[in-house]
């Protein structure tokens, strides 16, 4: 049941994603003056709907998009000279402008989306995609500043009762082993530290610093067990230790292992516990979002051909991929019904909002690709009209006529059919070559 709970939540997310991407659209496109006659959530038939003013409002039966239909998309053929129409291409970009031209009524050709300047083009075309950026920034502030993250605590988790060798996978001391100095001096599972050496204990990287820094003399630990603040003396040992960055992440060479130190080292390990995070972390991690969705739109075809190899029996599917809806799915119900110990219903609620923000980053990203029937496409070719039109005015020459972006059609299609097959292949893999999720 929760597993399908988690991905009818998904799907839930996802249809309320794609409407108020089509608001962002239509609001603007209304504000400038442009008819909207549709407003569309999904593909397909029809399985409800209601007009309102000038606009049908509904809900189509297949929830893989939406639409909102703008009058006058795309230049009459008046506008654009009557250009002649020869082979299966220009036909193509013909009918566009006569079936575009069809849905203008009579006196209403200033309303069309063509007629609209340059800036409100893009203020029209990036309506969509800024939504979803603005969905992604508020389910982030709900995950960091709501309801905060999980982060290591000055509260001890575990003391190790001997210190190991960097490297090694023993999980028992052995009677060789050097005992811990954490577990000598009295440290306990539980203790919060407060003090050490003197100085108030703020965070665990904090203190972890403190530790490392510290060499092989006897300094005054302050914890805080049960309500009391009891008052111990370690000693720590320099030991051979991983080098971590500022996110804890081991520091590796040039050959890919970890690169070492001789540290202070105590034989404590932190808990964890949910911290609150201010809002300029939202503004990072949205930025860092962005940029790694923007690196994986780049990298997209050589992640299929990975993704393809592995269906094929050639290569193993690669954990970090790209994954199709049937893997994201999967990923909402895992996430939803995960039994891992310590795992409880905030965990759930946070995954659950960061899969749902990265998904909406994803399409604010992906719709910003320059090619038509994306966002992008129609921006490009706004952008394109108005550079014509800023060079003919430097050069006073006459206003040129607007840009027929009907002629992208063949392109569109093109991309239309790419899309179908990334989706068809990633639906597959996720099915026959699942990711494994645990």
């Amino acid at each position: 049941m929760a597993y399908a709970i988690g991905v009818l939540v998904l799907v839930v997310g996802i249809l309320v994603s794609i409407a108020l991407h089509e608001v962002g659209h239509m609001v603007p496109a209304k504000r400038f003056g442009v008819r909207v006659s549709q407003y569309m959530v999904g593909f397909g038939p029809t399985l409800w709907s209601r007009t309102r003013g000038e606009t049908e409002y509904g809900v189509k039966a297949i929830p893989l998009g939406g639409y909102v239909r703008l009058i006058g998309m795309y230049p009459t053929p008046d506008a654009v000279g009557n250009p002649p129409v020869r082979g299966f291409f220009s036909r193509m970009a013909a009918d566009a402008r006569e079936a575009s031209a069809e849905e203008i009524r009579p006196g209403e050709d200033h309303r069309a989306f063509y007629r609209l300047s340059t800036p409100k083009k893009l203020v029209v075309m990036l309506g969509g995609p800024v939504m979803n950026l603005l969905i992604a920034v508020v389910l982030l502030a709900v995950l960091f500043v709501g309801i905060g993250t999980q982060t290591a605590s000055t509260t001890l988790a575990s003391v190790s009762q001997c210190v190991l060798p960097a490297g090694s996978t023993a999980t028992e001391c052995s009677a060789s082993d050097p005992e811990a100095p954490g577990a000598a001096a009295g440290l306990r599972p539980g203790d919060t530290v407060v003090e050490y050496d003197g100085a108030p204990v703020e965070s665990w990287a904090q203190l972890s610093g403190m530790i490392r820094g510290t060499g092989e003399e006897a300094v005054p630990v302050v914890v805080e067990r049960d309500g009391e603040r009891v008052t111990l003396s370690v000693t720590p040992v320099v030991a051979e230790r991983p080098v971590t960055d500022d996110d804890g992440q081991p520091v590796l060479d040039d050959a890919g292992d970890p690169v070492t130190a001789e540290v202070g080292f105590l034989g404590v390990s932190p808990g964890t516990e949910l911290q609150r995070q201010p809002a300029s972390e939202v503004v990072s991690v949205t930025a860092d979002a962005v940029w790694q969705t923007g690196r994986a739109v780049v990298t997209l075809p050589a992640n299929l051909v990975d993704v393809a190899r592995s269906v094929t029996g050639g290569e193993e599917r690669d954990a970090s991929g790209v994954l199709g809806p049937v893997g994201v799915a999967r990923l909402a119900g895992d996430v939803a019904s995960s039994d891992a110990p310590g795992v409880g219903v905030v965990d759930r609620v946070s995954a659950m909002l960061g899969l749902l923000a990265s998904l909406n980053i994803a399409l604010f990203v992906f719709n910003l690709v320059p090619l038509v029937p994306l966002d992008g496409g129609h921006v490009a070719a706004a952008l394109w009209e108005g550079l014509k039109r800023q060079v003919a005015r430097l050069r006073n020459l006459p206003r040129p006529r607007p840009a027929d972006a009907a002629r992208l059609q063949p392109l569109a299609l093109g991309v239309f059919v790419l899309l179908g097959g990334m989706g068809l292949l990633l639906a597959y893999a996720d099915i026959v070559s699942p990711v494994s999720l645990g």
